[in-house]
């Protein structure tokens, strides 16, 4: 029988508000992080252009695999929301800076966001117990 493992506390936004998600959870050997957006501790986005936001969100995603165990090098999969496409090279740079040589496979779309920021990341890894 399956269980998915819910991973961490649900994130809190500006508004003081948790947010109806879990930052990562577990199946199997399986780990799935929520999408992550470039905000502080305090949910705030952070200043900045695309490089430093996504910067950021990195940061998030790194944070969130850590739950589970689980690095940058652990990612099997890819999918980056750009608010604006003129921003792909950009993020094409900085992207290639925190993966180095690991080169997951990869979905990237131009979309509005839910939130005022540039970009938006998640990632599946794959780490047996």
């Amino acid at each position: 029988m399956s269980k998915v493992e819910m991973l961490g506390q649900a994130p809190l936004a500006s508004d003081r508000l948790a947010r109806p998600l879990s930052p990562a959870t577990r199946a199997g050997d399986f780990v799935f992080v929520s999408g992550q957006v470039p905000t502080d501790e305090s949910g705030q986005v952070i200043v900045g252009g695309i490089e430093a936001q996504t910067r950021q969100v990195f940061l998030r995603l790194e944070q969130a695999l850590a739950l589970a165990g689980c690095t940058l090098a652990d990612v099997a999969k890819v999918s980056v929301w750009l608010n604006d496409a003129r921003d792909f090279g950009s993020f094409n740079r900085v992207y290639m800076e925190c993966f180095g040589a690991h080169r997951p496979a990869r979905s990237t779309v131009e979309a509005r966001l839910m939130i005022d920021a540039k970009v938006e990341m998640d990632v599946t890894a794959y780490k047996p117990r």
